[in-house]
């Protein structure tokens, strides 16, 4: 490929995830050039894999296709997927990035017919639904996907697949000769928007996560919850695919734990209370629901959608710190610990867990550069200079909401870089 031009009035934003278009956007209408990049095959990041939003449940197209019309109608944003920031050296107003493009071996004359997907036979699982399911090696990533362009997986590469696909591309937008490419690139300020990840849930060891296949995540309960999901938007049990009616929700799981994430995640009680609404719209007044907290920390505008959950007759709420979990000879997962607004023990069998999961910096696994500072629990915080910042969940845990607005403030950090710079050596 040919690398973008960039100079040092140009930002260059990491991570394609709500807050990543947001900063691209953001910084791109108000006359300055960005490079946007993300190492998925896709922009959208979390964002694209939830079910609805809280407060008002509508679903993610209602703010990510407004994103993406504003990027496919800006001509000074570059999009680069499937590519990482490798090394950055330099100053403020004066980086040189590298980044590393991995291959797609597939090019920008797609037109997302499908045809190399009927063509394979191999699977692997599906990273869009968190491994609960299985897609052809030769997919287009989620509906939503940005750009609609298929992506071949590197596995298949070299075998009688790769070549069935390339067969199939009637436009002949497969290429099975494509190589990773490094390109170097001089941006004059650095955004990190690089977004989180869920906590390794099988670390919470009591929780059985890993160990009893009816004890999942929240992240994993959002796919099945969506009818594009694993599950068609059936709530099924992993362990013998029957469908879950009485629902426990475990809260704080990893977070507020000096053991494991000492940070509160802000957003595990507000997806909590709005997964219960799935349950509720699944499943009717057969459905139940069981909170178990240490408190529910809703703000501002978030508390009508408490207190409206409050009112629900198939939601309870236990104020508890869940001991541990085990496992009936059913599968149903049992629940053990002590309900403090009674203080008496309980041994409560569930069809289901959803473990709330904390909310950790995608960052803690990326080589950052060396004066990017990070605080105790690696949230971004910046460059001592200024000529680099975090954004959204990669500065601090957000939601949606609160992390579009973070976005907005780290575009106007990073244009002050440049304007500031140009100023200086006129």
């Amino acid at each position: 490929m040919t690398a973008p031009i960039a100079t040092s009035q140009t930002i260059l934003v990491v991570g394609g995830g709500i807050s990543g278009m947001t900063t691209a956007l953001e910084a791109a209408e108000c006359g300055r050039d960005v490079v946007l990049v993300e190492r998925s095959p896709t922009l959208g990041g979390r964002t694209a894999l939830l079910y609805r939003y809280f407060p008002k449940m509508c679903h993610p197209t209602c703010g990510l296709e407004i994103n993406l019309r504003r990027l496919k109608a800006s001509r000074r944003v570059r999009v680069l997927t499937m590519t990482e920031v490798v090394g950055i050296s330099g100053r403020r107003g004066a980086y040189q990035a590298t980044l590393k493009i991995r291959p797609r071996y597939v090019d920008d004359r797609c037109t997302a017919c499908g045809d190399c997907t009927a063509a394979v036979s191999a699977t692997i699982p599906n990273p869009y639904n968190y491994g609960m399911d299985r897609l052809k090696a030769a997919y287009l990533p989620h509906a939503m996907a940005y750009p609609q362009r298929y992506v071949l997986d590197p596995s298949i590469i070299g075998t009688a697949d790769a070549d069935l696909a390339k067969a199939a591309c009637k436009i002949g937008a497969i290429d099975l000769e494509m190589q990773e490419e490094t390109v170097q690139l001089d941006v004059g300020a650095v955004v990190w928007a690089t977004g989180w990840r869920p906590y390794a849930a099988e670390k919470i060891q009591p929780y059985g996560y890993g160990r009893f296949p009816n004890v999942i995540t929240s992240v994993e309960f959002e796919r099945l919850a969506d009818p594009s999901g694993p599950t068609g938007g059936k709530l099924l049990r992993p362990s013998d695919g029957k469908e879950a009616k009485n629902i426990a929700f475990i809260q704080c799981a990893g977070s507020r734990d000096e053991n494991h994430l000492r940070h509160c995640s802000r957003i595990c009680c507000m997806a909590t209370l709005k997964q219960t609404q799935y349950v509720r719209e699944a499943l009717g007044d057969a459905g139940q629901s069981t909170v178990y907290y240490i408190d529910i920390r809703s703000i501002d505008r978030l508390e009508d959608f408490y207190r409206m959950v409050q009112r629900d007759a198939t939601v309870r709420f236990v104020k508890s710190k869940v001991a541990r979990i085990a496992q009936a000879d059913n599968g149903d997962p049992i629940l053990h610990g002590v309900d403090t607004e009674g203080y008496h023990r309980y041994a409560t069998p569930h069809d289901l867990v959803v473990l709330a999961i904390g909310m950790e910096p995608e960052s803690n696994g990326i080589i950052l550069p060396d004066d990017l500072i990070t605080d105790a629990c690696g949230f971004i915080e910046g460059s001592a200079d200024g000529g680099m910042c975090g954004a959204g969940s990669a500065a601090s845990p957000l939601d949606v909401n609160r992390s579009a607005q973070s976005a907005t403030a780290a575009a106007l950090r990073a244009m002050k870089v440049i304007h500031q710079t140009a100023s200086e050596e006129a």
